[in-house]
């Protein structure tokens, strides 16, 4: 209760400062003026990000962007795209922000704006129990290697820079993916750690594996064109879940507790 009222002291004093501003960023006062936040999701990211089996997108990344929007007294709209889609239609007007697990690297700095990171992760590799003597004889950087990723992602980058060698199949989206690791025809999928986790656990019965380790460290930062009353105001919002307590009980949610599994279809 106590954290839930000191978020909210903070979310009316951020409030009252954007009612003060008579004119913000030209990007910024456009998304104040309808009142709404447009925010780019893949919603098939699980935990950080998927669709329920009503069709709402939940997640790590939904929460923190309903908690963003809320900071800023806007209502919020998600629109799902394929993730090598989110940031061009940033750069182009369609999206406000993107909130989708999307890692912070120098390239994609160049064409948007970060805030963050709100969340430390990696990547992960994925694959069958059976496949793991393959990977332990051959290594990841086989031509006898199967990959499935993420098409755009840093997914992608991780695999061509660490494995140039291995069969690299790539995928609009992380179910296409898990279908072919599933269906046989690759032998592993790599992807950020949580969610090779989430997966393992997910298809125990397919007798899938997850790596112990991670094979990178990579920052999430929250995407949006460049504005710096946009940015100075998302910072503030950040700090403020940060500093209440609010993305600890986020990630406790999200990471370290199944009871959101049943909201996902079968």
């Amino acid at each position: 209760m106590k954290k839930a009222l000191l978020f909210g002291a903070v979310v009316l004093s951020i409030v009252l400062q954007l009612n003060s501003v008579a004119s913000a960023g030209p990007i910024f006062d456009g998304i104040l003026k309808k009142g709404e936040l447009v925010v780019g999701i893949t919603g098939d990211q699980p935990p950080l990000n998927a669709t329920s089996k009503d069709g709402e997108i939940i997640g790590f990344d939904a929460d923190l962007a309903r908690a963003l929007a809320k900071g800023m007294n806007l209502n919020i709209s998600f629109s799902r795209m394929p993730f090598s889609e989110l940031l061009p239609a940033l750069q182009d007007g369609r999206l406000d922000m993107v909130v989708s697990g999307v890692t912070m690297t120098p390239e994609r700095n160049t064409k948007v704006a970060f805030v963050g990171p709100y969340f430390i992760s990696g990547k992960g590799i994925l694959l069958k129990i059976k496949s793991m003597e393959l990977l332990k004889k051959e290594g990841l950087n086989s031509d006898k290697l199967r990959v499935s990723t993420l098409k755009g992602s840093t997914s992608q980058k991780v695999v061509e820079v660490l494995a140039p060698k291995a069969q690299l199949f790539l995928s609009d989206n992380y179910a296409q993916a898990i279908e072919l690791l599933l269906n046989d025809k690759t032998d592993a999928v790599i992807a950020d750690y949580p969610f090779c986790a989430y997966m393992a656990v997910r298809y125990s019965e397919k007798e899938l594996a997850v790596g112990e380790t991670k094979l990178t460290v990579e920052p999430l930062g929250i995407a949006m064109q460049e504005d710096v009353l946009l940015i100075n105001a998302v910072e503030n919002s950040l700090k403020a879940l940060n500093l209440t307590g609010v993305m600890t009980d986020l990630k406790e949610k999200w990471f370290e507790s199944s009871s959101w599994f049943d909201q996902l279809p079968e």
